[in-house]
């Protein structure tokens, strides 16, 4: 597993390392001090698995950097991090294309339970969030994410969860992830009835684009 963070502070950074050893797999940190050097991490390293984004950053805003990154590389998860608690920023970075946010002030155990619920192809929500009466209303929480999105293009074109792998270039297991996410956003019990259910929804197999 690869995850890359972004901070300019390089004490957070050494810290946050550290925090993520405790993943039960392993792991390997990159990190970078703005979005500049996040940018030019991100394209020499394909096999991301996911970013770590502070929201205030030198050279550009989490909302900018959001955009920058889901055009690039719409694959990629992002969960972003800020000593801010301000629910309107979180609104604005959960619809704007993030994965989670999750603030400085939080334990550990919630930076790493956020991480590996967003690595399982969901989307963490902080506890102003939940707690946040109406806050369904201005999110949509059940729609896929960038990835799930297109591993289920993948699956209706019919690929294997192997095959997926190679295209995508992320693991097996991260692709079984994301396909039990999707099954679970249909609420169906199997690839063939995701797929059906998807096409009613609208998705189309990228063969059909042909």
């Amino acid at each position: 597993m690869k995850i890359l963070v972004v901070d300019d502070h390089a004490l957070v950074r050494e810290g946050l390392q550290q925090v993520l050893q405790g993943l039960q797999e392993q792991v390997e940190v990159l990190q970078a001090a703005n979005c500049g050097q996040a940018f030019d991490i991100a394209l020499n390293n394909p096999d991301l698995d996911l970013i770590l984004l502070d929201f205030h950053l030198p050279d550009m805003t989490g909302l900018e950097a959001l955009r920058i990154l889901g055009l690039k590389h719409p694959e990629l998860p992002v969960l972003i991090l800020s000593a801010s608690s301000d629910v309107m920023m979180m609104r604005q970075v959960l619809n704007a294309g993030a994965c989670g946010f999750v603030t400085k002030s939080s334990l550990s155990d919630e930076l790493l339970f956020a991480v590996k619920k967003v690595l399982e192809g969901e989307v963490y929500l902080p506890m102003e969030l939940r707690q946040d009466e109406g806050s369904e209303s201005s999110l949509d929480v059940s729609k896929l994410t960038q990835r799930q999105e297109l591993v289920l293009r993948e699956l209706l074109d019919g690929r294997s969860n192997r095959e997926i792998s190679n295209t995508l270039n992320i693991s097996e297991e991260t692709v079984k992830s994301h396909v039990a996410a999707i099954l679970r956003h249909f609420d169906v019990q199997n690839r063939t009835q995701a797929v059906v259910a998807a096409a009613r929804f609208g998705y189309r197999s990228t063969l059909s684009d042909s």
